[in-house]
């Protein structure tokens, strides 16, 4: 209960005006703060929710993979740079934003995770350093400007971001495969 409490809290505070204008004023903050941590509230208030609501979350996700797969589709959708731009410019984009990422996103990948064999887990890894990497192409290769709200040094700097995080979870999964795993379960 406290989880979803936090997560809760979290979420209220990110869709506040004033903390929205803000993380969403500069477009690396944007995409990798203020979305994964909607993705995180609704994560954390995901124990109560599939608690509450058990019967429904073992009859539509009882293997895990419509969870992950409805968690990818909203994630992919936020990655597109023009849903990036027209949340900004659109009051009811913004509202789906702040509401897909955490309830259709968060939850289902709490829900999920724990559902998932090693493999699915490790094909939403590469699936996100692959997306990470194409979109650190798109952003760092264009020399227009691809998001009418943000100057083009902004996204490069999010290309450069996402290179980055591409690297990161590389070598996570670099450090999965390399230990053994069964001394800490």
């Amino acid at each position: 209960m406290k989880q979803a409490i936090y997560g809760l809290i979290l979420y209220i505070f990110l869709i506040l005006p004033p903390v929205a204008n803000l993380l969403e004023s500069i477009m690396i903050i944007h995409m990798h703060m203020q979305m994964p941590l909607l993705v995180f509230s609704g994560f954390l208030m995901g124990r109560y929710v599939i608690t509450r609501f058990s019967s429904f979350f073992e009859k539509w996700n009882s293997n895990g993979i419509p969870g992950i797969l409805l968690f990818v589709i909203i994630w992919s959708y936020w990655m597109v740079p023009r849903a990036m731009d027209e949340a900004l410019t659109l009051q009811s984009v913004e509202m789906f934003k702040f509401i897909s990422l955490p309830f259709l996103a968060g939850i289902p990948l709490r829900d999920s995770w724990k559902k998932l064999h090693a493999i699915g887990k490790d094909i939403l890894f590469i699936y996100f350093i692959s997306m990470l990497i194409l979109m650190a192409w798109i952003y760092i290769g264009a020399d227009d400007q691809i998001c009418n709200n943000y100057l083009i040094v902004e996204q490069k700097t999010l290309g450069w971001g996402s290179l980055a995080l591409a690297a990161c979870v590389l070598l996570y999964l670099l450090q999965l495969l390399f230990t053994d795993q069964s001394e800490y379960q």
